[in-house]
């Protein structure tokens, strides 16, 4: 019983540890942000990964890109400016931001 429950809890592991850009592509849909923005294209916002590589150098990324999805921002990527979402929280803007800074 106890090795079917430690296979289980590795299996669990190993799965978890390879699709967590799915989770977080979720989390994305289900706050509205694919709405605006697509993994590897520009829709009105910027893909995904043109955004991890313009701050793939830039070590306060994560806290400056948090505050923009929730607060909104203008100017960077062009006229078009991206509203707050006030559906997402802190905690939740960060994963967010960490997934997509993640990106290659």
């Amino acid at each position: 019983m106890k090795r079917t429950l430690f296979a289980l809890l590795a299996l669990s592991a190993a799965v978890a540890a390879t699709t967590p850009a799915f989770a977080d592509q979720a989390l994305a849909t289900a706050k509205n942000c694919m709405a605006c923005h697509a993994v590897d294209k520009k829709v009105l916002g910027p893909a995904y990964k043109d955004v991890a590589a313009k701050y793939k150098d830039d070590k306060g990324a994560v806290a400056k890109l948090t505050e923009k999805v929730m607060k909104g921002g203008a100017g960077v990527w062009g006229p078009i400016p991206m509203p707050a979402n006030a559906q997402v929280n802190e905690a939740e803007a960060k994963k967010l931001v960490t997934w997509i800074l993640g990106m290659k």
